[in-house]
């Protein structure tokens, strides 16, 4: 069965990023997350489609050679 939602350990291993890094965008409001009482959690279909939005708006940027 797959999971459809990660905790930040989880999402970290699955975005191949440190858990701090996920942290720091919770902070920002960078990536969409919910708590459960005090822990963070994910909806994967959100992660996959936060994923699909910023490889968008990053080819996007390439074309204006905004990304260096």
């Amino acid at each position: 069965m797959e999971k459809n939602v990660f905790t930040v350990k989880q999402l970290a291993k699955y975005l191949n990023l440190h858990p701090i890094t996920i942290y720091n965008y919770i902070k920002k409001n960078k990536i969409p997350a919910f708590r459960i009482g005090r822990s963070w959690r994910f909806n994967k279909e959100s992660i996959d489609q936060w994923r699909m939005d910023k490889e968008k708006e990053n080819k996007a940027q390439l074309k204006k050679g905004n990304l260096a």
